[in-house]
């Protein structure tokens, strides 16, 4: 393994025992999260599955929601949303930067 993907969020490094055993979670929940299409785990060569770093947060937000007793579905669509607030969150904040940067532009063209 190339030294440059140990610091890849995407690079499906965890093996299902690891990732379980980070998570604090057994096997068959992360089979769970596979099947409804939660996370779905990448697959090595030989079939196995393996997890990233971004999966495996993704994962621990599922669990601590139904920990909290949501369901699966109830769960996933949360974290969705909250990832789609997030991105919507930082795609408003580029627009402002963006447009405040139009505006100094402009209001340098009229000082000339």
């Amino acid at each position: 393994m190339a030294v440059d993907k140990l610091d890849d969020e995407d690079y499906p490094a965890w093996t299902m025992g690891q990732a379980a055993d980070a998570l604090d979670v057994q096997p068959a929940f992360l089979r769970s999260l596979d099947a409804a299409e939660v996370v779905q785990a990448h697959r090595s060569s030989g079939g196995h599955r393996r997890y990233s770093r971004r999966q495996l947060r993704l994962a621990a937000r599922v669990r601590e929601l139904f920990d909290d007793g949501m369901t699966l579905a109830a769960a996933e669509r949360i974290v969705r949303l909250e990832d789609e607030l997030a991105a919507s969150r930082a795609e408003n904040a580029d627009l402002r930067r963006r447009l405040g940067e139009q505006t100094e532009f402009t209001e340098t063209e009229r000082e000339d």
